[in-house]
């Protein structure tokens, strides 16, 4: 699939679309592990001259899922009021909590991997943008990107993102649903 295709169109929606997030718009790109997040938010990225929070950044460990979309809510809700919004990453090799990342107000933000189209989020987003893939098709994808590191990791945090999904019901909310 050819990510700088849709996102021309995709960018187009955005820019039409009011900030709900103080004078930020926010478009959220969720979807399961492997799916094509990030390829997708580069490509927007591009058109839009806009900033990525690439969510895999701050999940706290393989089961952090859950914790991920209060720590965004946060980040987001001092954004809205026009301050610099912090959110505290992960250190993956070491398996405990990072730095600080910090995100300015900007026009565009764009929020890219599972949970970010989190019920806790939406009234932040201007934008909700939902990306499915076989599940064959993205844990090829999620094992190469990431190796076997991410291997063994796969059944917990895909019944992590089944939990996300039959509470938060993100696909069925989402503005754009693409496939993969």
């Amino acid at each position: 699939m050819d990510f700088a295709e849709l996102a021309s169109p995709l960018a187009g929606r955005v820019r039409g679309r009011s900030a709900a997030c103080g004078s930020v718009r926010v478009t959220a790109i969720d979807g399961r592990s492997g799916a094509g997040k990030t390829s997708l938010a580069l490509s927007l990225a591009d058109e839009l001259g806009a900033p990525i929070l690439h969510l895999e950044r701050l999940y706290p460990g393989w089961d952090g899922l859950a914790k991920t979309p209060p720590m965004v809510r946060d980040l987001l809700a001092q954004l809205a009021i026009g301050e610099r919004g912090t959110a505290t990453t992960w250190d993956w090799a070491a398996a405990r909590p990072g730095g600080t990342l910090s995100v300015l107000p900007t026009t565009d933000l764009i929020i890219e991997g599972v949970g970010a189209g989190a019920r806790i989020l939406r009234p932040f987003l201007s934008q909700l943008v939902w990306v499915q893939s076989p599940a064959d098709v993205r844990r090829a994808r999620a094992i190469a990107r990431d190796g076997e590191v991410y291997a063994p990791h796969w059944d917990a945090w895909a019944a992590q993102e089944d939990a996300y999904l039959g509470t938060d019901r993100t696909r069925e909310v989402a503005d754009v649903v693409i496939r993969t």
